[in-house]
C-alpha cells in the first residue's frame, strides 16, 4: 500500500510526459501542414473559416492550421476536351454527327473555383447547343466546306459564356463530320463522276495541244522546204550568172588578146568560117555562103536570118 502510495506521483508524472510529447508531435504536424509550395502553373484558392481568402501564386506559403484550407488547386496550362460526337440537323433537313476539340485555359481561379459547379459539363453543354445552332443556318454543303466559320463562330460564343467563369477559350476545332450512309455514298459518286469528268477533259487537253503541234511542226517544214527550195534556185541562178559573166569575160577575154596581138584579115577569116560553122550546125538549115568571103559583117547578118526563118521554108526554097 505503501508503494502504491509512493508510484502514483510518478505514474502521474509519465502520462503526463506522453501527453505533452502527443500534443508536440500533433502541433509539428500542423505546423508542417501548414506550409504550401506552389509551383510556376499552379494557383491555390484558400478559404479562411468558409469564405474565399486569396489566392497563393508561386513560392512557399504559410496557411493557419485548421482555419484556413486549400479550396481548388488550379492549372493555369491550356487544356484540351475531347467531346463526343453531337447529332445535329442542317438546313436542309440532314442529320450528321459532329464532335469538336476545344482549347481552353484558366485565366481567373477564383471565378473558376466559384463560378460552375462542374466547369467541363457546362462547357460540353455549351458547345453542344452553339454547334447545333450554327449547323441549323446551314446547309450540307456549306457544312462541309465551312470548318472555319464553324470554329471561329463556336470559339466566339464559347469564349463569352465561359468568361464569367474564369475560362479563355483559345481555338475550337471541327474534329470530324460524319453525314449519314446514303449521303456518303452519294458523294462519293458525285466525286467519282468529277474526277472522271476532270479526266475526261485533260485527255481531250492534252489530244488537242498534240494536234496543235503536230499542225505547227507540219508548217515549219513547209516553211523550212519552201526556204530550201528558194535558196537552191538563188544559188543555181547565181551560178549560172556567175557562169555567164565568166563566159562573157573570157570572150571579152580573148577579144582584146586578139586586138592586142594586131591579127592580120587571114586569122579573121578563120574565126568568121568558125562562127559560120557554129551558126550552120542544124539538120535542116541549110547556108549559102557568099563569093566575097571577106565581107565577114555581111556573111554573119546572112546566118542570123537564115537561123530566125523556118526551117521547113528554109529546106523548100533552097531545094527549089
Amino acid at each position: 500500500m505503501l508503494l502504491e502510495n509512493l508510484l502514483a506521483p510518478i505514474a502521474i508524472s509519465a502520462n503526463g510526459v506522453v501527453t505533452i510529447v502527443v500534443v508536440v508531435v500533433i502541433m509539428l504536424i500542423l505546423f508542417a501542414s501548414s506550409f504550401r509550395l506552389v509551383t510556376q502553373t499552379k494557383k491555390f484558392v484558400i478559404e479562411r473559416l468558409g469564405g474565399y481568402h486569396t489566392t497563393l501564386g508561386v513560392g512557399v506559403h504559410f496557411i493557419i492550421p485548421i482555419i484556413d484550407r486549400v479550396a481548388n488547386i488550379v492549372s493555369l496550362k491550356e487544356q484540351v476536351k475531347d467531346f463526343a460526337p453531337q447529332p445535329v440537323i442542317t438546313k436542309d433537313n440532314v442529320t450528321m454527327q459532329i464532335d469538336t476539340v476545344v482549347f481552353f485555359s484558366i485565366t481567373d481561379p477564383k471565378a473558376y473555383t466559384y463560378g460552375t459547379e462542374t466547369p467541363m459539363l457546362a462547357i460540353e453543354k455549351i458547345s453542344a447547343t452553339t454547334l447545333r445552332n450554327i449547323i441549323g443556318d446551314l446547309d450540307l454543303d456549306q457544312t462541309l466546306t465551312s470548318r472555319d466559320l464553324i470554329n471561329t463562330h463556336m470559339r466566339k460564343i464559347l469564349d463569352d459564356a465561359t468568361d464569367p467563369w474564369g475560362i479563355k477559350v483559345n481555338r475550337v476545332e471541327v474534329k470530324n463530320i460524319l453525314p449519314p450512309k446514303d449521303i456518303r455514298d452519294s458523294m462519293e459518286k458525285q466525286m467519282r463522276a468529277e474526277r472522271e469528268r476532270r479526266q475526261t477533259i485533260l485527255i481531250a487537253e492534252g489530244e488537242k495541244r498534240a494536234s496543235i503541234l503536230r499542225a505547227e511542226g507540219e508548217k515549219e517544214s513547209v516553211i523550212l522546204r519552201a526556204d530550201a527550195y528558194k535558196q537552191e534556185k538563188i544559188l543555181h541562178a547565181e551560178g549560172e550568172a556567175d557562169a555567164i559573166r565568166k563566159l562573157k569575160e573570157a570572150e571579152a577575154l580573148g577579144i582584146g588578146l586578139i586586138k592586142d596581138a594586131k591579127a592580120d584579115e587571114t586569122v579573121l577569116k578563120i574565126k568568121a568560117f568558125e562562127a559560120l560553122a557554129k551558126v550552120a550546125d542544124g539538120k535542116s538549115t541549110k547556108l549559102v555562103v557568099p563569093t566575097n568571103i571577106t565581107d565577114l559583117a555581111s556573111s554573119v547578118m546572112m546566118a542570123a536570118e537564115f537561123a530566125k526563118a523556118d526551117p521547113k521554108k528554109t529546106a523548100t526554097k533552097t531545094t527549089k
